[in-house]
């Protein structure tokens, strides 16, 4: 048997609520569906994740290290799945989020120019109420339906990260499914100087709705102190990188440099001392000196 292309992996919800249930039901079909390049890896041992990993026929891994919270740890998620994968890409994605076949060939695309680089974009936010069936032109359906009803998410971090095996060997214990991590990937892609790829127009991530009763007191994960953990964890603000951030871009199957312009000249400038110099405290000195009132409110809140 020959050796996948790609390892998908991610951490689910508990299987508590039937929505969640649901729409994490029709994500994990989805990528099995991507055939047998595709190989998916379940982590941790929240409610029902075995259950489910055994009736859909995944590979289950249940432990995994957690903060003091007991929230899985982004980088023990890493290490379980490159200690049990061989394919020469990983894919770490969030289980409410459907992936159409389209994924693949963008990266293909991306191997064919680039060594180490790493593929980021924009989700569509739909709302799905049923099950989906995975059958022949389902992805043509779901992109009418995407175009017909879906939102697009603004470009603040990314729901999917796909990248060669070699990249990442080294993450900060940030808390799954909370604020950050998710931007430091963009930011340790330029850090590093590994293409960034924003594949919003080449793959179609499709969000499926959910509120967030699952977290403390129902808040978005951005409102927790996790969230603010993992932006200390990132290295400040000065790390939260978005999408707009991305060197390339992919779009009709072809792989292009972003186009220069005059906004983007004065964030390359502001972020040179991460990209160029490899310095975050040179970094965080040059933003706070392009952002005087986040650096009004940062003194403000240390000398008062």
């Amino acid at each position: 048997m020959n050796r996948p292309l790609l390892t998908i992996f991610s951490t689910p919800k508990p299987f508590t609520k039937p929505h969640i249930n649901l729409i994490q039901s029709n994500a994990l079909k989805s990528w099995i569906n991507l055939g047998t390049e595709v190989e998916v890896l379940l982590i941790g041992k929240e409610e029902g994740v075995d259950e489910a990993a055994r009736h859909l026929n995944i590979r289950f891994f249940p432990e995994v290290q957690r903060n003091s919270l007991g929230t899985p740890l982004i980088s023990s998620m890493f290490a379980v799945a490159r200690k049990n994968s061989s394919s020469p890409f990983l894919a770490i994605v969030n289980t409410d989020v459907i992936l159409l076949p389209d994924c693949l060939s963008t990266l293909k695309i991306a191997a064919q120019k680039f060594k180490k680089f790493v593929l980021a974009g924009q989700r569509w936010d739909l709302a799905v109420n049923g099950q989906l069936e995975f059958l022949s032109g389902y992805d043509v359906d779901l992109i009418r339906r995407v175009k017909e009803y879906g939102r697009r998410h603004p470009p603040m971090g990314s729901d999917y990260f796909i990248f060669p095996r070699e990249c990442y060997l080294d993450i900060p214990d940030f808390a799954i499914g909370r604020a950050g991590w998710d931007n430091w990937m963009l930011f340790k892609s330029r850090f590093e100087g590994w293409p960034l790829i924003d594949a919003s127009s080449a793959v179609t991530a499709i969000h499926q709705d959910h509120d967030y009763s699952h977290l403390a007191d129902g808040q978005p994960h951005y409102h927790l102190p996790e969230s603010k953990q993992n932006v200390l964890l990132a290295g400040g603000e000065c790390s939260i990188f978005t999408l707009s951030d991305a060197t390339h871009y992919l779009t009709d199957a072809r792989l292009q440099p972003k186009k220069i312009t005059l906004k983007r000249i004065w964030r390359e400038i502001e972020i040179m001392p991460l990209t160029k110099w490899h310095s975050l405290k040179i970094g965080r000195f040059f933003y706070y000196l392009f952002h005087p009132k986040k650096a009004y409110a940062f003194l403000r809140s240390h000398l008062f």
